[in-house]
């Protein structure tokens, strides 16, 4: 769908004293990780969806993942013949608006599929900076409200070179909120990732701007004990938050974080970051560099916060949640301002999603760390590199095995001594090659028992 550029309404409905989290638009998923021929899962804010790509109209579609006849999930059917969303329990097709266009049972010269009843709930979506973005509340809404996008990449889109990742994290997307804006804990938490403890000082910060619309705020002397420069800090409400940093060493750049709710406990993380250098050098390098490595060591750094945050929010919940954040939490520094305008902000707009829900029990801490189900099968890089990986580790162990197997043989038959020493080269390299592949392998599964600031 094309977005109006007539806007009348704000982000999270017109009553001024409640921020509605479901009137607002949420990325869902980066479009190169979605896939045309078959639907697509996703929950947003405890509705689950269907994604699909429509061929008639060209379009990705989202639906409610249920089938008005029976119930049953939409994302267990097919994109069928027609490019209709066939349900996988009857078939009955659905075209892009949910409209139901055939019933299979039905005898002919019936007109049951032209009851409201038969239709599928579908929502609206928008496409924008390479994510796909879907609006959960009421429909006639969607094309007055801004679809959340990082603006300064819109001002000289051809000189932003942008690197993009995403996780399901154990964790609210209020948790991640706060953690993002508070740049006081990248020293220590992130200590031999993207940061060091000797960096740590003072952090003053100052809040420029808070509305029901989100929050605007600097910090005069910035990360490094002010190496980098000024920092800017913005959060649009309900989901979108950025640290805007120019450097000398760097150039320009961004540190944006989406935070999708999923349901409590649980949100999808989507990071990018958008780097604009006065030399091509940096951009050439980066370019060089596959997604999927660059999401290993990403899932490393998030890893980093991951168990702690699972279980501070549950502690937060115990003693009262976000309405006593200002006594369950200690904040005497102004490193803090920002952790206390965030909360003020979801307290003074009922802005939590999910305050009247309980959380689950603590996961375990091998849960916690599972990469394949919160990013390798939904991310289309990895789940490539993945795949051929295993097929390179198979053809690998295959020809160790033969090698040494034949090389014995070799030995005896033959009186030529390259050509034994050869075949047990050729075993060597390709056990070699076998366990490398085996320690990268577990690098989409599983991540680091240990975080390098313990090390």
């Amino acid at each position: 769908m094309t977005v109006t550029l007539d806007k009348t309404i704000t982000a999270g409905g017109n009553d001024p004293t409640k921020f509605d989290p479901k009137e607002a638009w949420y990325p869902v998923y980066y479009l190169d990780d979605l896939d045309r021929a078959k639907p697509n899962k996703f929950t947003l804010l405890g509705i689950d969806l269907v994604i699909w790509w429509e061929t008639a109209t060209q379009s990705w579609r989202a639906f409610e993942d249920r089938c008005p006849h029976r119930l049953v999930p939409l994302s267990e059917g097919r994109i069928n013949e027609d490019g209709l969303l066939e349900c996988p329990y009857h078939g009955w097709s659905f075209s892009g608006e949910g409209k139901c266009e055939h019933i299979p049972q039905q005898v002919a010269g019936g007109q049951a599929e032209t009851s409201k009843r038969a239709c599928a709930t579908s929502f609206k979506t928008a496409v924008a900076q390479g994510l796909l973005f879907v609006y959960p509340g009421n429909q006639e809404n969607a094309e007055k409200v801004t679809v959340p996008i990082i603006e300064a990449m819109e001002e000289s889109s051809k000189e932003w070179i942008c690197l993009n990742t995403f996780r399901d994290v154990p964790y609210d997307a209020l948790t991640l909120l706060e953690n993002v804006i508070d740049p006081s804990h990248v020293p220590y938490t992130h200590h031999e990732t993207v940061g060091k403890r000797s960096n740590a000082a003072p952090v003053e910060l100052k809040v420029t701007h808070s509305d029901k619309q989100g929050l605007q705020g600097i910090w005069e002397e910035g990360p490094r004990k002010g190496s980098l420069g000024t920092q800017y800090t913005s959060f649009v409400a309900p989901c979108l938050m950025w640290h805007d940093l120019t450097s000398k060493q760097f150039g320009r750049t961004l540190t944006v974080v989406y935070a999708t709710p999923i349901g409590k406990g649980k949100c999808r993380l989507f990071a990018r970051f958008p780097f604009k250098f006065d030399s091509p050098i940096p951009r050439f390098f980066i370019k060089l560099s596959p997604k999927w490595y660059t999401h290993i060591s990403n899932n490393n750094i998030l890893e980093d916060d991951q168990i702690f945050l699972h279980h501070q929010e549950r502690y937060l919940g115990i003693l009262g949640g976000s309405e006593n954040y200002s006594k369950a939490f200690y904040l005497p520094t102004k490193a803090d301002l920002y952790i206390s305008e965030l909360r003020q902000w979801v307290n003074l707009y009922n802005a939590d999603p999910f305050a009247d829900d309980s959380f689950s029990t603590p996961l375990p801490k091998e849960q916690l760390l599972d990469r394949y189900h919160s990013h390798t099968k939904h991310c289309a890089s990895c789940r490539g590199a993945l795949n051929n990986i295993q097929k390179i580790k198979t053809i690998s162990g295959v020809m160790a095995v033969i090698a040494l197997g034949i090389s014995p043989v070799v030995g005896l038959l033959s009186d030529t001594a390259w050509l034994s020493s050869g075949v047990s080269a050729i075993a060597l390299l390709a056990s070699l090659t076998w366990w490398q592949l085996s320690k990268l392998e577990r690098k989409f599964y599983e991540g680091i028992d240990i975080p390098a600031r313990n090390k």
